[in-house]
Formats: structure tokens, C-alpha cells, sequence
């Protein structure tokens, strides 16, 4: 491992929480992809899973911040074991509902239970956080390294979930999706000496959600549409490589694609740029919508990998800036609200992507879906240049996480004369 990566785990208890956080965030990569596999494998129903995947994702973008909203205040233990178990549940009887025939009706229901599931990654990334807050070098290599892990279990998730549902028995992915998010909550949770430290809200405390912050309505609304891409891009690969002969070659087909943005988030992170965030966060966005247009000129399962793995370049760097944005724009009692909001907003834009992709699938092929990723980046790009202002006006109310410095900067000591609110 490089030595910026190697020193980050110099700290106690880094160790222990990045790996209980691998085990637990494995299932964001998991659960949508299998129970798309998994319902397509059963019913033959692109539609209908699609469908399926979209209530869950939206079902946790309506409830993730507000669970995210109570670890600000109680802390991660006491709020993210109830919720995880309550998570788990829903996912069980829906696995029994699939494969016992239930109506429609029960699988949707048991979906929107589901959704109930913490962001791990947002617990994690407001860990380190809490450890490097005085060190801004260091906090953006603990991002980047963060991305990376996203980027791993989204390279291993799908072959995961696809593999085991369509290798062993179609409820197979999301189970053993489950399993890893209760494994990884509880290992994680167990771990309390680097445990953010609670803020309760009293009668003097600002109750308002982080939402409200103009810069992090940009971004939440920026990674709807970028959501909208992943989800869009998951289904229709899948729908893709079944066309081909081979549908679970679209598991390898995807981690090739998260493999393109594994490397780029492994150098980014050995990078200390100077400048402002912003113009390289609408650059990192405008790269993602532009290398959407090749997905449509794929005829096959290479040419199409080909070119997830370039589309992959632009996604981990982006994300690493997006975070560090994050922490300038949100008051520190309400970090792992604001992180959230991000996983919200691509939870939602997963949902709309995945369910309008299925509609476009079953009346048009498999490769029109990727024309609703190429319009979903389009769209990326044009919600973050309309809100490039709002990401650059001086901070005001309360304080940000940050304290100014910009995690991105070659001289972590530096003020940022232009602090973003």
C-alpha cells in the first residue's frame, strides 16, 4: 500500500472499523442487483424487477437520512443495530415471499421495509472525519481510500449477488447480502472508542436538517441523476448480456466498471491538488455524463466493457470530491445527515433510472436503456452548472464541519479564502 494510505491507519481503531465497514457496505452493491437477478430469474419480469429495486432504493432514500439524522444525535450503536435488524427482517420475508409465489403487493412492502438500512459508508467516512479533522491532507487520502472500498465492493458485489442467484438459487444474492450488512453493522457498532461523539439536540440546538444548506441541495440533486446512470447502466448490462447469450457475464461486466473507478480513486488519493474544489467537482461530473455516449455504439460484451471501464475513470474522483465539499458545506453536528443525503440522493436516482430503464428494455431492447444513462449524465451536468454559484457563496449560520481547509490542497495548513458554505 502507498505510504498516504499506510500512515491514515496509524491511528487506533482504524483497522477494525475499515474492515467491519467492507463487510457492511458489501451489500450496497448487492441487494439491488440481486433481487433484479433474482426476480428476473423467477418470473422473467425485467419490469416488475426493476420496479422492485426502485421501491427499495426509494424506500432508504426517504428513510437513510432520517436514521443518519438520529446516529448524529444518539450515536451509531444505540440507533443503526434496531435498524439494521428491522432491515434484515424485511429482507427475509420478501426472499420467502419470491419464492413461495405471494402476490406482488407483499414483495413491495416488504421492499419499502427494507429500506430502513443505514448508510455504512456514511458511518465510516464520519469516523474518519472525527479522527483527521485537523488534518486535511490525510482526511482527503481517508476519502479517496473510502471510494476505493465503494468501488471494490461494487466489483465484487454483483459477481456476488448475479453469481449466486443465477449459479445456486435465485434468493441466494440477497441473502447472503443480508448477512454481510448484519455481520458488518454489529462488528462495526462494537467498535466504540471511534465512535463520532453524539449531539444531542436541546432547546438552543438548531433542528433543522442539513438539507438545508444551498450547497448540499446542488449535490443531492447532482447525484440523483448520477444515480439515475448507475441504475440505469446495472439493468440494462444485465438485460444486455442475457441478449448476448450469457447473462452472468454481467456481473464481471460491471466490475469492470467499478474496476475503472477503483484505480482512478487509488491514484486520485496519492494526489494533494491545489486550486478550488468546485470547478474540479463540475469537471469530474461533465466527464461522467460524456462517457455515457459510447455505451449505445456497444455490439458486444467487450466493446461494452471497454467502455464501462473508461465511463469508471470519472466516478471514484468525483466522489472524493463531493465528500470533501461535504464536510465545508454541513455543520459538524450533522455530518453523517449530510452524508447521507448524498447515498439518498443516488438511492433515488437509482430507483427512477433502474424503473424507467426496465419500461424502456421491454419495449426496446436492451441497448436503449443506455440511452436513459446518456440522459441522465446529461442532466448531471446541467444541475451542476446551474448550481456552480450556490457551491461557491461564503459560508453563513452555522459552523461547517470543516474548518476551512481545503481537503484537496497541497498545504493542508491553508485557509481557503473562498470557503464554501
Amino acid at each position: 500500500m502507498p505510504s498516504p494510505y499506510r500512515a491514515i491507519f496509524a491511528a487506533p481503531g482504524t483497522k477494525g472499523f475499515s474492515a467491519a465497514g467492507l463487510i457492511g457496505r458489501l451489500p450496497l452493491s448487492m441487494v439491488g442487483v440481486g433481487i433484479l437477478t433474482m426476480i428476473s430469474e423467477i418470473t422473467g419480469r425485467y419490469a416488475m424487477a426493476s420496479a422492485l429495486t426502485g421501491a427499495l432504493a426509494l424506500s432508504a432514500a426517504v428513510l437513510g437520512p432520517q436514521i443518519s439524522r438520529l446516529v448524529d444525535q444518539y450515536g451509531q450503536r444505540r440507533v443503526l443495530r434496531p435498524a439494521t435488524l428491522v432491515s434484515v427482517l424485511a429482507v427475509a420475508v420478501m426472499l420467502l415471499a419470491a419464492a413461495n409465489g405471494w402476490p406482488d403487493w407483499t414483495l413491495f412492502v416488504c421492499a419499502v421495509v427494507a429500506g430502513c438500512v443505514p448508510s455504512v459508508g456514511s458511518m465510516i467516512r464520519a469516523r474518519w472525519t472525527a479522527i483527521y479533522r485537523d488534518s486535511p491532507r490525510e482526511l482527503h487520502t481517508a476519502y479517496s481510500f473510502e471510494s476505493v472500498i465503494d468501488e471494490v465492493c461494487f466489483i465484487f458485489g454483483p459477481i456476488l449477488a448475479i453469481g449466486l442467484s443465477t449459479i445456486w438459487f435465485p434468493e441466494a444474492g440477497p441473502l447472503i447480502a443480508a448477512v454481510c450488512l448484519l455481520v458488518g453493522v454489529w462488528l462495526l457498532t462494537a467498535q466504540r472508542d471511534t465512535e463520532p461523539e453524539p449531539h444531542p439536540r436541546g432547546e438552543d440546538t438548531d433542528r433543522t436538517s442539513a438539507l438545508r444548506s444551498p450547497g448540499l441541495q446542488v449535490l443531492a440533486a447532482t447525484f440523483v441523476a448520477t444515480g439515475a446512470i448507475f441504475g440505469s447502466i446495472d439493468v440494462s448490462t444485465l438485460a444486455f448480456a442475457e441478449e448476448q447469450g450469457s447473462k452472468s457475464s454481467a456481473s464481471f461486466v460491471l466490475a469492470i466498471w467499478a474496476l475503472g473507478s477503483c484505480l482512478a480513486g487509488i491514484v486520485f488519493g496519492l494526489l494533494h491538488l491545489k486550486g478550488r474544489t468546485e470547478p474540479r467537482w463540475v469537471l469530474g461530473v461533465c466527464a461522467m455524463a460524456v462517457s455515457m455516449i459510447p455505451l449505445l455504439l456497444a455490439g458486444n460484451l467487450p466493446f461494452l466493457a471497454a467502455a464501462l471501464f473508461v465511463s469508471g475513470l470519472a466516478i471514484a474522483p468525483t466522489m472524493i470530491t463531493t465528500m470533501a465539499l461535504i464536510e465545508a458545506h454541513v455543520p459538524r453536528a450533522k455530518l453523517t445527515e449530510g452524508m447521507t443525503w448524498i447515498s439518498t440522493g443516488l438511492a433515488v436516482g437509482v430507483a427512477v433510472g433502474s424503473s424507467v430503464t426496465g419500461l424502456v428494455i421491454d419495449a426496446a431492447g436492451a441497448q436503449r436503456g443506455y440511452v436513459v444513462s446518456i440522459t441522465a449524465g446529461a442532466a448531471a451536468a446541467a444541475v451542476a452548472f446551474a448550481g456552480y454559484r450556490r457551491l461557491t457563496r461564503p459560508a453563513q449560520g452555522e459552523e461547517p464541519s470543516s474548518d476551512g481547509a481545503d481537503t484537496d490542497s497541497a498545504d493542508g495548513g491553508e485557509e481557503r479564502a473562498d470557503r464554501v458554505a
